[in-house]
């Protein structure tokens, strides 16, 4: 078949990396124990623990859907609600499964300033109304890295869950592009979550070069109470689940999952550097993972698409994103900016 060419759209696009593929076509062979029972399982899972260095509990499921909104109807009622940011995935892209895996937990939006929440947004949001006609506010969920592609450092993280702690509130991390987060921040991966005072975190494997599959880590154990009845009941049980877990071995093992995400962060960085100087387009926000955001006119835009591009529009008419991945090549960033300059030297 045709191989198709590398793209910028989705790092959804990329491939199964390696390690990943390595570790799956060791467990194809043989019987194993199905339902999670099975060594492959239970040692993804305890990569997990020795990464996080803490005793935590760890599930699978298919995708970030399920995990967002499975850990987050853990975390409250159907009469609470959920803190997030007004571009969180949870909000916009996941077509109400928040809600109706809590029977109805409402989301309320908080004020963003480059997909960041400020901590001293969440007491006004907290003590806006405290009726027993309005949802309680019960969690607070974060995103890491935003969905604008910037990362919380570990003092803002600090500093909103100490807040959210305060007011009650337990605290969820979307970790879609947690890997990519990892790489930015250097730092041992305790320091950002668990200990930075995170309860449960949505550990993206997809985006980072699986082929299918989330880890859902409660770092808070008493909160993961009948959370594989949760699964089983969301079609989120894998029969085969060593399929969904082996992939997770061949990436943590090696530190494979930081070298990849680092990989993807420097070529987005490579684009971004390429782009800054273009008078006639303009960067949106900081590059801190592997994602760059740009202000398009709509002209410019349609010519990239022209030549074969693709891209999303991500914020307004013109706001575009380019995705980089676990295996985009610098050639293809230098083919995207040689482009790029082609169709603005008009």
């Amino acid at each position: 078949m045709h191989q198709p060419p590398q793209q910028f759209a989705s790092d959804n696009y990329a491939g199964i990396c390696p390690e990943a593929w390595a570790s799956l076509e060791a467990a194809r062979h043989g019987h194993a124990q199905a339902y999670g029972e099975d060594v492959w399982t239970s040692r993804a899972s305890d990569l997990l623990r020795e990464i996080f260095e803490t005793d935590c509990e760890v599930f699978f499921t298919f995708n970030g859907t399920a995990a967002n909104s499975l850990a987050l109807a853990s975390l409250c009622h159907s009469y609470h609600s959920i803190l997030c940011s007004q571009v969180a995935h949870v909000e916009t892209d996941e077509c109400g499964a928040p809600e109706f895996f809590s029977n109805g937990t409402k989301i309320l939006l908080l004020p963003t300033a480059a997909g960041k929440i400020h901590r001293e947004s969440i007491q006004p949001a907290v003590l806006r109304r405290s009726d027993i006609h309005f949802p309680k506010p019960r969690v607070l969920s974060l995103t890491q890295a935003t969905e604008t592609g910037t990362v919380y450092t570990v003092d803002e993280l600090r500093g909103l869950t100490e807040r959210a702690h305060r007011f009650g509130l337990n605290v969820h991390m979307d970790g879609a592009r947690f890997a990519n987060a990892a790489a930015t921040l250097g730092r041992p991966p305790r320091e950002f979550t668990w200990e930075a005072g995170v309860d449960v975190l949505c550990f993206g494997g997809t985006k980072m070069g699986l082929p299918v599959g989330e880890a859902v880590v409660f770092f808070r154990k008493s909160l993961a109470e009948e959370f594989a009845y949760r699964c089983k009941q969301a079609g989120q049980l894998a029969s085969k689940m060593r399929f969904l877990a082996a992939p997770w071995v061949g990436m943590l093992e090696n530190g494979a999952w930081l070298r990849h995400a680092a990989h993807a962060n420097a070529m987005a960085d490579r684009l971004y550097q390429g782009l800054r100087d273009l008078a006639a387009v303009q960067v949106l926000y900081p590059r801190e993972a592997n994602s760059v955001f740009v202000d398009l006119p709509p002209a410019i835009a349609s010519a990239l698409r022209a030549r074969g591009w693709r891209f999303y529009n991500f914020i307004g008419d013109s706001g575009c994103r380019f995705m980089c991945a676990w295996d985009t090549e610098p050639a293809t960033v230098d083919r995207l900016l040689a482009d790029f300059h082609s169709v603005t030297s008009g």
